[in-house]
């Protein structure tokens, strides 16, 4: 047996009614779904760590996550494995004229309008009602993520700046909203609407800058947990915790944490 022969049969295996595991048994795709966001979160991690030995399993549990929710459509009469593998195949071949086709185009933009172009025919195809600009987005995608796919589906029939200014100008716009909001003690509904208004315009410059903002602040996150620790360490050399110390000092602290960064020196 091949390596994935072997892997669906012991999702075969886990699901048996009689011997199977209890738990696996009992699962639904939708019981899964959330475990399997969780890995595919997990492989980003990896993958921004350069943990390759962690990136090498975590791919492992996201495939299984994969296999097992096949065995359970299969089990319902639905689709099996080599459906999901022959679909993406057709897919992948079907959008991919250029390289399995005569097609060409000239740069990674052209082809990428031709993707969207032939993704728009095959919902058309798919669906007998008109698609909206902004079908197919799916709501469990992370809400940064979301708001700049959203967006990119509105710029392509025009709806977008053609350049940066206008974009920034709106982050300051929706700052200077948000900054009303909180000094006429608005509620926290209105807060949050306004809110939601800055983060969507930041989504917004991530697409202009042809960055994805959910990377961006997954980094920025990273930063900021590596130059905490470090205050927690020259705390604790001292016999101290952030709770003993001041914000002035670990404001003192956070400012050497960025210069060491920047010197590229890594003790204290």
């Amino acid at each position: 047996m091949t390596e994935l022969e072997q892997l669906l049969e012991l999702m075969v295996r886990l699901r048996d009614p009689e011997q199977g595991c209890p738990w696996d048994r009992q699962q639904t795709c939708a019981t899964i779904v959330p475990h399997t966001i969780e890995e595919a979160y997990e492989v980003a991690d990896a993958i921004a760590r350069e943990d390759w030995a962690e990136l090498r399993a975590e791919l492992g549990d996201l495939l299984f996550h994969v296999v097992f929710c096949a065995q359970i459509a299969r089990e319902e009469g639905r689709f099996d494995f080599a459906d999901v593998a022959r679909g993406i195949v057709e897919k992948m071949t079907r959008r991919h004229p250029h390289v399995f086709g005569d097609e060409r185009y000239a740069d990674a933009a052209e082809q990428t309008a031709a993707w969207e172009r032939i993704k728009a025919a095959e919902k058309a195809a798919d669906s007998p009602a008109p698609a909206g600009v902004l079908d197919g987005v799916p709501l469990a995608l992370p809400a940064l993520t979301r708001a700049a796919k959203l967006q990119k589906k509105a710029a392509q029939v025009g709806f977008d700046w053609g350049a940066i200014e206008p974009v920034l100008a709106k982050i300051q716009e929706e700052i200077g909203e948000i900054r009303h909001e909180i000094a006429t003690q608005a509620p926290p509904e209105r807060l949050a609407d306004e809110l939601g208004d800055v983060l969507f315009a930041v989504a917004n410059l991530a697409r202009h800058l042809k960055l994805d903002p959910e990377a961006a602040l997954r980094g920025t996150n990273a930063k900021f947990e590596r130059r905490f620790r470090r205050i927690e360490h020259w705390l604790a050399e001292d016999g101290r915790t952030p709770t003993d110390s001041t914000l002035e000092e670990m404001d003192g602290l956070w400012n050497r944490a960025k210069r060491e960064e920047a010197s590229g020196s890594g003790n204290g």
